[in-house]
């Protein structure tokens, strides 16, 4: 924008500086003819009146011109070379020229005839068909001939090779400062561009994970300060990432460990729990009960210790795919049956819409299982005693299952809490199910590790849907989604302004 601006200063500048050159030159131009006129009017008032009356007209005229040729030859600079022309009309209106033929402007002759002395710029046409431009400066005279004129044709060849030398030189002094313009406005540019360009690409590698990367710090202007600052910037960014990896490190260790160092005094309770439980007959009421309920909690405890491992295990990224061609039928069929006594206790019919033919898979079949578990459990969790449905899609490259409840539902925001931690929507809430509270976690992290996704929604009073997606081959690219993502009972909002047009 500011090479534009510049470049069309410099147009205007030159345009104006021409036009001031131009104005000059004809200005002189002018004034030199003045002069010469009267020069030229005194030296054929001269020699008409020294040529005899008894001559003729054209002669006497053929005469002061030729001494008029004479004079401005003699004058020597090119600026004051002229042409003469001497003109005669008589009282019937016969124009007599010298040289014959010579027509000078009939708007100028006007003007002379009127006793004024006058010029007019003008194209003089020659006897070969070329033309010039020139300066014709005309003057009436006090010669015995009635109504002589007289006429100094000044060429403006000089003049105009001059502003064309000028124009030339304006053009290529133009172009050469342009270019100056271009050359020193990329450099500054560059000055500015670069810094930046390389804390964009350092940028880019800090954030792939490249914590070493600086930028080099050049000088104490702007730029320097700006890379000073941003290797700062990238020293804090460094320590705190390097404090979070360690600190995360430590705390999936320290879940690891401590997950396995429960397992062997747990494997003892264990022992005891069910020697106890063996002995329950014999046992009085109140300690058959607490028998039975050391059995469930130690149950649930054996569970959330199976489920922090594995969580662990998808922290440390070792989390180990087995997978294998199956029929997802089949997962799905498992994880009914083994949710089926959750249902029949809260009285919550499944309905599975299921395909009758195979829809084969490449997968974890344990890892599948355990997801679909995971989804139906919490549905009929929280169902309400309402059905719940299972579905299944499938393209080319995908296969996807949705588990779909008409229970409590989600409220906005709570899409993707519901996959985090030890989340719950209502704490108060009891989980039928004996979750440990990891399960939608680990079923997300398990959609994750075949390369698809695991997403829910859900509306307050209405219900959840939650929709599982795995590609055909794990890990490969899929495309259109073989279900949708919204509930088959959602209400239709009818939009009022459409409604009242």
């Amino acid at each position: 924008m500011i090479l534009v601006a510049s470049t069309v200063v410099m147009i205007i500048l030159a345009y104006a500086l021409v036009s001031v050159l131009t104005q000059r030159l004809v200005d002189q131009k002018i004034s030199i003819g003045d002069q010469e006129i009267d020069r030229a009017r005194i030296a054929v008032e001269q020699q008409i009146n020294a040529t005899g009356a008894a001559n003729s007209v054209q002669v006497r005229i053929n005469s002061a011109r030729a001494s008029l040729t004479q004079l401005s030859a003699e004058g020597g600079e090119s600026n004051t070379t002229y042409e003469p022309v001497i003109v005669v009309e008589n009282s019937s209106g016969e124009i007599t020229t010298a040289p014959e033929g010579y027509r000078i402007p009939e708007p100028l002759r006007n003007s002379v005839a009127n006793d004024q002395v006058a010029y007019q710029f003008t194209t003089i046409d020659q006897p070969g068909g070329s033309s010039y431009h020139a300066l014709v400066v005309g003057t009436p005279t006090m010669a015995d001939i009635p109504e002589l004129q007289l006429y100094l044709v000044m060429s403006m060849e000089n003049e105009e090779s001059t502003m064309a030398l000028m124009r030339g030189l304006l053009s290529a002094a133009g172009v050469v400062v342009v270019v100056l313009l271009v050359g020193i406005a990329w450099l500054a540019i560059q000055q500015v561009i670069t810094p930046i360009r390389s804390a964009s690409r350092i940028a880019q590698r800090l954030a792939a994970g490249h914590l070493r990367e600086r930028m080099v710090v050049d000088g104490e202007d702007e730029m320097g300060r700006l890379a000073a600052s941003f290797n700062d910037m990238a020293d804090k960014l460094s320590k705190q990432i390097t404090q979070l990896e360690e600190y995360g490190d430590l705390q999936r260790q320290f879940t690891s460990d401590v997950s396995h160092e429960l397992r062997t005094p747990l494997t003892t309770v264990r022992m005891a729990a069910d020697l106890i439980a063996d002995d329950a007959d014999n046992l009085e009421p109140h300690t058959r009960r607490a028998s039975q309920l050391m059995t469930r909690e130690l149950d649930r405890f054996e569970e959330l210790l199976a489920d922090l491992l594995e969580i662990s295990r998808h922290d440390a990224g070792v989390a180990d795919l087995q997978a294998s061609s199956m029929d997802i039928r089949s997962c799905i069929e498992s994880a009914m049956q083994q949710t089926e006594h959750l249902a029949k206790e809260l009285d919550v019919k499944i309905n599975a819409n299921l395909p009758d033919y195979p829809v084969n898979v490449q997968a974890d079949s344990r890892r599948i299982e355990r997801v679909l578990r995971n989804l139906l459990a919490n549905a009929i969790d929280h169902s309400e005693g309402n059905p719940v449905t299972i579905d299944i899609g499938h393209t080319e490259t995908a296969v996807a299952v949705a588990v779909t409840d008409q229970g409590v539902g989600l409220k906005e925001g709570q899409e993707e809490l519901v996959f985090n931690r030890f989340w719950r929507a209502d704490a108060s809430r009891k989980r039928h199910s004996g979750g440990t509270g990891l399960g939608l976690a680990i079923a997300r992290e398990d959609a994750a590790l075949h390369g698809g996704s695991l997403d829910a929604t859900g509306i307050p009073g209405i219900g959840s849907r939650f929709r599982l997606i795995i590609p055909r081959e794990p890990g490969a690219a899929f495309g259109e989604e073989p279900l949708p993502l919204v509930l088959p009972n959602a209400p239709v909002v009818i939009d009022e302004e459409s409604e009242e047009k």
